[in-house]
């Protein structure tokens, strides 16, 4: 990436510094695309001052004593009032002039859209232009009132005798006094002269006129907070201690409800109403209801449910015993409180050491000793990692069950709740009975801490022991808790991105040395803005990436509206993360549980890596025993910008876990200033994806020659698999075996007894058959007509019947009878040469009769379907191509099928059937015309060309084409054939020859059954995938290589590496993308804050942003992890 790609490119730059400027201030334009009259300026200028001016009137007056502060109140918001109605009346006058504001024509597209012409200060023109107006006349009435009422609470808020009462010092009065008013300005302009057209935004979007309510809304909020804050304050402590006191009036009360409600509430009380409104509907529907998915049935078990009971009937009575206890005696209370505090310090080192030692970094710079070396294969490091894992089950009961009930004991013998006197003792043990469950390791952090305070200072007159209760306590020592976590994240991230910007050559601008110079000038103000989104729990927001830090927007953790998982740019490469994602959920139950990914916060950010997926994990919600994540997809498509990045991860991957076993025992992390710290490694159930060159392979003249001998056996096994799988075949053999329990013989074709007519026989023409072929060869050119009368006849009976072309021979319906004979009033299919052409969609009901009979009565069970047996080739090519048809091959593919109920006559049967001579001919007829629509008209070696187009579903011309389209179903086949033999040729030169014929079939079989070899586009590629077929084959070329590739996927467990992001630098960067796009309307696909950072990884974050800030090509919807 070059240092100098632009910030903004440079219609935007002009753009942002039109509209931006017009955002801060409310409305007013002082920056035109186009030539204006001094005048224009000056107009908006004074109107923009004029709410200053008349609350300034009020003020003077206040302060000279003429006037009380209500009264000065009222007059400036009359005035306002007043004014408001003159602005706006004056802009509907002029809206009414007949003069209209002439557009200038401009041969520049990017010129600013209203350029206008103006004639005098006061004209028609001018006004339209400075007061738009509004678009109805209730709205002309609502906001002059509303700018009155604002301007009144404005002016009282404002008095400078009570803002230095408030401040009480001059020096703060008069900023706050300037500034306070600039904002009241800036309010009213929006609302009465001209509303800031948003830089992202339509102003014709805004039918009923909301966007101009915006601004003193806020302003009023404000004010009116401030000047209620007491009242208000005061209300709500007075009217909960009496709702409590009233509705709970023993100690004990409030107890069992505070432990009840704080289990209950941090349960997963979303799931569990589904479940339970998924019972009662499947009670009173009954079957018909729909089955809960089997993830939810696993989760929601009748064992969860008791375990929950058991818990919190646990909880209630330790909460209840002890409280009682602790009623006694003082003594016996404080010293048993004591011995619990000292119990929880012993939890909570023993519950963070075992944490620790799960990962692979020990607070994230020591390498851990204990963790597994050799993670290169997945067996090895399950074997290595065993005993952690025990670790992690001692952990877990110490975190899931000893450590609430040892923190319930700690707050039940509290003092403060002996008598609940005021409202924050209720506030602060409610959120400590809360935490004790929803958040248990942060709990016993902030109780040990609370509990080492109080024995370390044990003076009751300092205000720590004097003025605040343990719960009061707890809630503070939590607050502190969470922004120290921010502040040092904040400051770690603020101090990456100055760092960075120049040591990194390719992020080093031409501003880059002043703006490291100002950074260390002010960095005490740097501070300050550090502390101050850290106290408001704001992101830290470096605009454009750079060292130039500000405020960001307090946003939710999850930053974009919207249910998680409904938005994703989908594409093809989406189906591998569905694949893999239950899995990985399944990886995820277990490294969280034991404590793998440290601290589970919402908020917190997991990047996970294997090849060429990244795995964006996000923790939504965290509760007692599970814990909600959203797992997003990057995609697999990598530009420059995302390999770059990429390999920083696989660096920062590969230091930590690709130790030697010579290696310090307690190495560095060498890649500690990065935002991306790795924890640890899970096996996870997905699919490898390995890229091959088939150079020397598919190219070779040798693997081509035989490819054509390959394709033809492959050709004969798929379709004598196909009917030997055919859904009516076991049905078929069955009935055939009841009817008769000896092999059937075949009875003369004259045999005269009548057989049922099948549907197909209905619209059949009553006539003689013909005779049989002349000759015992199937392809003659026409069979044999008998003369006479009764030839003449039957030709005259059925002109429209559809006959097979010459030389076809095709075989009795299997649905008509299955006796082997053929009936005298059966109807043979003959060529009637110079008969009109006859529609095929009138062809398919008529009936259709062999022309010859089978040796076997079941050969028909594994014929093919009649209308794969016409013939569209000439006489000659047939017979030069039947010379290829590997009958040695035939007879054993039907010897070795297993279609049969009864085993001991399998084997005779089979062997009959493969001494069919008429069966092997249809088999040789439709074979090998498959064959020939796959090599062409020449019948010559192909090319690699040929093949991979020919793979792709693109066949030569031949005289075949037409006859294999016309059958979808056959024409399927034959693509899977010769994609079967073309992974058979890459296999035999890749892993040797194939010796017999028993390890040939047994490939296809694996093909079959363990293998898709398609294209990557089709969809069964995406099903085979969903579905886990174990492997997949895919032939692809490279045309900036001049190279075939294949591609194989082979689903296995491997391990997919895992790290923790520092949370602030996402939030920071997310933070910056909405400012960006929202703000600066700034989507350069090219610009500078989306280039690559090997150590805030910001092209990564900004794709894993939710859509329309970002574009992961998957997002999941929540998933639920348990975590015992």
């Amino acid at each position: 990436m070059s240092p100098d790609v632009p910030l903004l490119n440079d219609y935007k730059q002009d753009f942002f510094l039109k509209r931006f400027p017009q955002t801060v201030l409310g409305g007013p334009r002082l920056r035109l695309g186009f030539y204006a009259p001094p005048y224009l300026y000056v107009n908006q200028i004074i109107l923009f001052l004029m709410p200053w001016v008349l609350g300034g009137i009020g003020t003077l007056l206040y302060q000279l004593g003429i006037l009380k502060d209500y009264y000065t109140a009222s007059l400036s918001g009359g005035l306002m009032l007043f004014t408001a109605f003159v602005i706006q009346f004056t802009s509907l006058y002029a809206q009414n002039k007949s003069a209209t504001v002439q557009r200038m024509l401009t041969t520049d597209i990017l010129a600013e859209e209203d350029e206008h012409e103006f004639t005098s200060c006061a004209g028609a023109e001018t006004v339209k232009f400075l007061i738009p107006g509004k678009k109805y006349i209730a709205n002309i009435v609502f906001h002059s009132v509303l700018a009155g009422l604002v301007c009144a609470l404005g002016t009282w808020y404002l008095l400078p005798n009570r803002i230095t009462l408030l401040y009480g010092s001059i020096g703060g009065t008069a900023p706050l006094f300037v500034f306070g008013w600039i904002t009241l300005c800036i309010g009213e302009y929006s609302l009465i002269v001209n509303t800031a057209t948003e830089t992202a935004t339509f102003q014709p979007q805004d039918t009923y006129e909301i966007t101009p309510l915006m601004r003193p809304i806020y302003i009023f909020f404000f004010v009116s907070v401030d000047l209620a804050h007491r009242l208000l304050v005061m209300f709500i402590i007075s009217a909960g201690t009496a709702i409590i006191s009233y509705y709970i009036p023993s100690t004990i009360g409030v107890l069992l409800f505070m432990t009840g409600f704080g289990l209950l509430l941090s349960l997963n009380l979303s799931d569990m109403s589904f479940v339970f409104k998924h019972s009662m509907m499947k009670h009173r529907v009954g079957n018909k209801s729909e089955a809960l998915p089997s993830g939810s049935e696993k989760l929601f078990m009748w064992k969860e449910c008791v375990l929950y009971i058991i818990v919190l009937v646990l909880a209630l009575l330790e909460t209840s015993l002890l409280h009682q206890f602790a009623g006694f005696s003082q003594i016996s209370k404080s010293s048993s409180q004591d011995i619990v505090g000292y119990i929880l310090m012993m939890l909570l080192i023993i519950v963070w050491i075992l944490k620790e030692i799960q990962s692979i970094y020990i607070f994230g710079i020591f390498r851990n000793p204990f963790y597994p070396k050799d993670v290169q294969t997945v067996t090895v490091f399950l074997e290595k990692q065993t005993k952690l894992l025990k670790i992690g089950v001692v952990r877990r009961i110490l975190l899931t069950l000893v450590s609430p009930f040892a923190m319930i004991a700690f707050l039940s013998l509290d003092s403060s709740l002996q008598e609940l006197h005021s409202f924050s003792v209720f506030i602060g043990f409610t959120r400590a009975f809360r935490m004790v469950w929803q958040n248990t390791e942060n709990a016993l952090l902030e109780t040990a801490i609370v509990s080492a305070v109080h024995l370390l200072i044990s003076s009751s007159d300092l205000w720590w022991n004097r003025s605040l209760n343990t719960g009061i306590r707890l809630l503070l020592v939590g607050v502190m808790r969470d922004r120290l976590i921010q502040f040092i994240s904040k400051l770690q991230f603020a101090a990456t991105v100055l760092v960075t910007s120049w040591t990194e050559k390719k992020q080093r601008r031409k501003t880059t040395t002043i703006l490291c110079i100002l950074n260390i000038i002010f960095s005490p103000f740097v501070m300050v803005i550090i502390f101050i989104s850290t106290l408001l729990s704001s992101p830290l927001l470096p605009l454009f990436t750079l060292p130039v830090f500000l405020v960001g927007f307090p946003r939710p953790i999850q930053v974009w509206p919207g249910a998680v998982g409904t938005t994703a740019c989908v594409c093809a490469d989406t189906v591998y993360y569905y694949q893999m994602v239950p899995s990985l959920t399944a990886a995820l139950q277990t490294a969280m549980a034991s404590g793998s990914l440290g601290l589970l916060l919402p908020g917190s950010h997991y990047l996970g890596r294997f090849q060429d997926r990244l795995i964006w994990i996000m923790i939504l919600e965290r509760g007692y025993t599970y814990c909600c994540i959203n797992i997003k997809g990057l995609e697999l498509q990598e530009t420059s910008c995302h390999t770059a990045e990429a390999q920083r991860v696989d660096e920062v991957f590969d230091s930590a876990f690709e130790q030697e076993e010579y290696t310090k025992v307690c190495s560095l992390n060498e890649h500690f200033g990065n935002v991306l710290t790795p924890c640890t490694v899970l096996p996870v159930r997905l699919y490898s994806d390995a890229r091959i060159v088939l150079s020397g392979i598919i190219d070779s003249h040798e693997n081509l020659k035989e490819f054509k001998g390959d394709l033809v056996k492959v050709l004969v096994w798929i379709l004598i698999q196909y009917c030997a799988k055919r859904p009516t075949l076991q049905e078929d053999i069955h009935k055939s075996e009841s009817k008769r329990e000896t092999p059937l013989v075949i009875l003369p074709a004259s045999n005269t007894s009548p057989r049922p007519k099948s549907p197909e026989d209905t619209d059949s023409l009553d006539s003689k058959t013909f005779d049989d072929w002349s000759d015992d060869n199937i392809f003659d050119d026409e069979p044999t007509i008998k003369k006479g009368k009764e030839g003449k006849k039957q030709l005259k009976d059925f002109p429209g019947t559809n006959l097979p072309i010459p030389g076809s021979v095709d075989s009795q319906r299997v649905g008509d009878h299955s006796t082997g004979t053929v009936p005298e009033n059966s109807l043979y299919k003959a060529v009637m040469l110079g008969y009109p052409a006859v529609d095929k969609g009138k062809q398919e009901d008529k009936a259709y009769v062999p022309l010859m009979d089978f040796s076997c009565s079941y050969s028909h069970l594994l014929s093919l379907p009649e209308e794969w047996r016409s013939n569209c080739m000439p006489k000659a090519i047939m017979k030069e191509l039947s010379s290829l048809f590997p009958e040695d091959w035939y007879q054993f593919v039907l010897r070795q099928l297993e279609c049969f109920y009864s085993e001991e006559k399998a084997s005779t049967l089979l062997e009959e059937i493969a001494k069919d001579k008429v069966l092997k001919d249809f088999y040789v007829h439709t074979v090998m015309t498959c064959y020939f629509g796959l090599i062409g008209i020449d019948n010559v070696t192909p090319s690699p060309g040929h093949i991979l187009r020919v793979f792709n579903g693109v066949l030569p011309w031949s005289g075949a084409l037409d006859w294999l389209t016309e059958k979808p179903e056959l024409l399927q086949l034959t693509l899977k054939a010769f994609r079967y033999t073309l992974k058979l040729m890459v296999d035999k030169a890749s892993l040797g020859s194939i010796e017999d014929f028993k390890e040939l079939a047994s490939c296809l079989h694996e093909y079959e059954s363990d293998w898709y070899i398609g294209l990557i586009s089709d969809e069964k590629w995406k099903e085979s995938i969903l579905q886990e077929k174990p492997c997949l084959f895919a032939l692809g070329y490279d045309p900036n290589m001049g190279v075939y590739t294949g591609r194989v996927l082979t689903l296995q467990e491997l391990l997919i590496q895992v790290g923790k992001l520092n949370a602030e630098a996402v939030r920071g960067q997310w933070a910056n993308l909405s400012w960006e796009l929202l703000y600066a309307t700034n989507d350069d696909e090219e610009r500078y804050s989306i280039q690559a950072h090997p150590l805030l990884l910001r092209n990564l974050t900004v794709q894993a942003a939710d859509p329309p800030l970002g574009y992961p090509i998957y997002s999941s919807k929540p998933l639920c992890i348990r975590l015992y």
